[in-house]
């Protein structure tokens, strides 16, 4: 089953402007569909394609990239190994998961050159100290980020073609669908958030329709990046980060508590294995935006910093860590909106994954009141144009909203569009607009 994911335009677009002069590196996490992409892709454009697995090939084929100073002698080996004929500008190799054969990812500088094929390279944890150490990067690629299936990749995968353009005309005209088409977008769109974006979870969900096998799934996928982070950090400390999110996010602190999730571990000390974490594409981690201004990144915080986890879908299960499976009650009660747990954090996770996706970078804002200890917060910030747009989300009590309020106040001046986001209908009330959480993917 290979879903339509929107990257694949991008891709048609490298091919069309490179001309054979860049590779592409496509990034993303583990099993989020890069390889599938990429060999989907190889087979519609292309007259044949070799695809090397770098975690499973043979030895005899990472051998071969020791020494590349004979290209007509590698080429040669490889159409025998795969039994897959080469032509000259119409076929392409895909080196997946790249990381695991360094010395083939610094050889595509001469294979570039060359200019007899294309090349596409997959990757996770790319830029990690021990995949790049003792090589020379090569410029020559061109990269290409790939995320979780978005909200309107989902639709498509569940043969709803329809439905996204047409919220994107409420959302142009700012009209509401009313409280019942409200309701049947958000019981759509909480089914998303409970099996996300994976394609494996996704794949499982129209083949079953059985929440406890796609729980089954994403639990696989969670202990697959656990594994991969203790295998970069030995001390287990990232893995603990990882692990303790959801935790770390329901006790709304207003920065991540390193010291509480790693059992004593200190920010200064931890700082390379954030990085790490930032560079697997597991997370996205929003910093705090020192000065609510454009150009945030140059006064942002490193030191202050929430992390969110890339699919919603995996962060609901990572959040009920606790049972077995997450029993299909507690999916029956989330999809109807009727579980009792304060799942703001839930929504403020979903909301980050879209921005994201989008590609915004994530910035969030707080201050303390100048009369009382109170602190106030806004969820994210997005440059537009020479203003920003703040943003609060809310899972319920949406009637309230005075942190975006008093933002707004103290900084007037910046204020391009100010949004509530929340599970009720669209709606523009005075300066603000309340938007449903699925039009989230609009920003």
């Amino acid at each position: 089953m290979i879903f339509k994911r929107k990257l694949y335009n991008n891709m048609l677009q490298w091919k069309r402007e490179s001309g054979g002069q860049t590779a592409l590196l496509i990034k993303g996490a583990r099993r989020v569909g890069k390889s599938t992409l990429a060999r989907d892709f190889a087979n519609k454009e292309y007259k044949s394609y070799i695809a090397i697995d770098f975690t499973s090939c043979k030895q005899e084929v990472r051998d071969l990239f020791d020494d590349i100073s004979n290209l007509d002698y590698l080429f040669m080996r490889l159409q025998m190994i795969f039994g897959v004929e080469l032509y000259e500008r119409k076929s392409v190799i895909i080196f997946d998961e790249v990381q695991n054969c360094p010395k083939a990812r610094q050889s595509i500088k001469y294979l570039v050159e060359d200019g007899r094929y294309d090349y596409i390279e997959t990757g996770s944890l790319i830029s990690i100290r021990q995949n790049v150490k003792d090589i020379l990067i090569p410029s020559e690629e061109y990269d290409l980020c790939l995320f979780p299936m978005d909200y309107e990749e989902f639709n498509w995968a569940i043969g709803n073609n329809v439905a996204i353009p047409m919220l994107h005309k409420f959302f142009e005209t700012c009209k509401g669908l009313g409280d019942s088409g409200n309701r049947n977008e958000m019981k759509r769109f909480r089914l998303y958030m409970l099996i996300g974006g994976m394609p494996q979870a996704v794949k499982t969900y129209l083949e079953t329709n059985n929440m406890e096998k796609v729980d089954t799934v994403k639990r696989s996928i969670i202990k697959l990046y656990e594994q991969d982070f203790i295998k970069i950090d030995p001390t287990g400390n990232t893995s603990k980060m990882f692990m303790a999110i959801p935790s770390q996010l329901a006790n709304n602190y207003i920065r991540y508590q390193v010291t509480s999730a790693t059992d004593g571990g200190r920010l200064n000390r931890l700082r390379e294995q954030i990085y790490d974490m930032q560079d697997s594409m597991v997370v996205n981690i929003a910093y705090h935006a020192n000065d609510p201004n454009v150009g945030m990144a140059l006064h942002r915080s490193t030191d202050r910093f929430k992390m969110y986890l890339c699919d919603t879908g995996l962060f609901i299960t990572l959040a009920f860590w606790d049972k077995n499976f997450t029993e299909n009650i507690i999916y029956e009660k989330l999809l109807s909106d009727k579980l009792s747990a304060d799942l703001g954090y839930v929504y403020e996770n979903v909301v980050a994954q879209m921005l994201k996706a989008n590609g915004n970078e994530l910035y969030y804002y707080t201050w303390s009141s100048e009369t009382s200890n109170h602190l106030y917060e806004i969820d994210f910030l997005l440059s537009n144009g020479t203003k920003i747009d703040p943003i609060e989300v809310k899972s319920s009590g949406y009637k309230t909203h005075k942190s975006l309020d008093l933002f707004c106040e103290r900084f007037s001046s910046r204020i391009n569009k100010r949004y509530l986001i929340y599970t009720k209908d669209l709606r523009k009330e005075g300066n603000t607009i309340y938007l449903p959480t699925y039009m989230t993917l609009f920003l």
